[in-house]
C-alpha cells in the first residue's frame, strides 16, 4: 500500500463509525503511528503523556460499554488510549534536565554558556514555578503575583493549576492527531471518541489517580457507511483571518 502525502491523509482522514469486521489491521504499523504520535510538540518539552494500546479483544469489549456502546467503539478492530500525566511533571522535568547534561557536560556556572544557563534555568525554576501546588493556594497566590506583574510587562499568565492541566490536555491533543494522521497514511481509520465514563476506564486500565483520559481513539478499517456523509465545514472565511 502507498503511503499518503500529509494532504492526501488529511483529506482522506474522516471520523469512521463503523469498522470492516473482515478487514484486520497490523498491531505494528499501529504502534509504529503510536510512536508518530509521541514525536508531536509538546509544551517545555515535557511529554506528560502516555499512549495505552488496546488490542485485547476482551478489553475492548470492556471498554465499549464505558464509550456507551457507539458503534465506533463496538466495532473497533483496535484501541488507543490518550493519557495526560500532569502528576509526573517532577519526573519528566528531571528527565530534562538529565538531556541537558548529556548535551552540556556540568560544568561551573562561569564556564557556562548563556544557552546552558537558560535551559538549566528553565528547568531548574520555571518549570517548578509553573506546576508546583498545593491545595489550590499557592497557584492562587501565584496568579495575584502575576496579575501584579502583568500591570508593567507581557507574561505567561496561565500559572495555576487549572491552567497546567489544560496545557496538558492540549499537548496530548497534539500527539492524538499525529496519531490519526499517521494511520490515515497508512491507509488506516480512526475515531476520536471523548465521549466516555473516563473514571470506569481508569478503572480498566488500572491508571492512576493522577492520570486522565484526553480521549480514546477507535481504530480499524472502514465500511462505507462507517463515514456518515460527506465532510462539512463552515464556509473558511467565517474561521480565517489575515492580519
Amino acid at each position: 500500500m502507498t503511503q499518503k502525502t500529509v494532504e492526501e491523509a488529511i483529506n482522506y482522514r474522516r471520523s469512521v463509525r463503523i469498522y470492516d469486521p473482515e478487514k484486520k489491521i497490523d498491531s505494528a504499523l499501529v504502534k509504529k503511528c503510536i510512536y508518530q504520535a509521541s514525536l508531536a510538540p509538546n509544551s517545555s518539552n515535557m511529554q506528560l503523556w502516555e499512549f495505552y494500546h488496546i488490542t485485547s479483544k476482551e478489553t475492548i469489549q470492556k471498554i465499549a460499554p464505558l464509550c456507551f456502546n457507539q458503534n465506533a467503539a463496538r466495532t473497533a478492530e483496535e484501541l488507543v488510549v490518550f493519557v495526560t500525566r500532569k502528576d509526573l511533571w517532577k519526573k519528566r522535568k528531571n528527565s530534562n534536565l538529565k538531556m541537558i547534561d548529556r548535551i552540556f557536560p556540568p560544568k561551573p556556572k562561569s564556564q557556562q554558556s548563556s544557552r546552558e544557563k537558560v535551559s538549566r534555568n528553565y528547568y531548574g525554576k520555571l518549570i517548578p514555578f509553573a506546576y508546583s501546588d498545593f491545595l489550590g493556594i499557592f497557584g492562587f497566590l501565584k496568579y495575584l503575583m502575576i496579575l501584579v506583574i502583568g500591570l508593567f510587562k507581557p507574561i505567561f499568565r496561565e500559572v495555576r493549576n487549572s491552567d497546567m492541566r489544560i496545557v496538558a490536555h492540549k499537548t496530548c491533543a497534539l500527539a492524538a492527531e499525529n496519531f490519526m494522521l499517521s494511520m490515515a497514511a497508512e491507509g488506516y481509520d480512526t475515531c476520536p471518541m471523548e465521549g466516555s465514563d473516563t473514571w470506569r476506564v481508569k478503572k480498566v486500565l488500572n491508571l492512576p489517580r493522577g492520570a486522565e483520559i484526553n480521549m480514546i481513539v477507535s481504530c480499524g478499517i472502514r465500511k462505507p457507511e462507517g463515514v456518515y456523509g460527506e465532510r462539512f465545514r463552515i464556509p473558511f472565511e467565517e474561521v480565517y483571518t489575515e492580519v
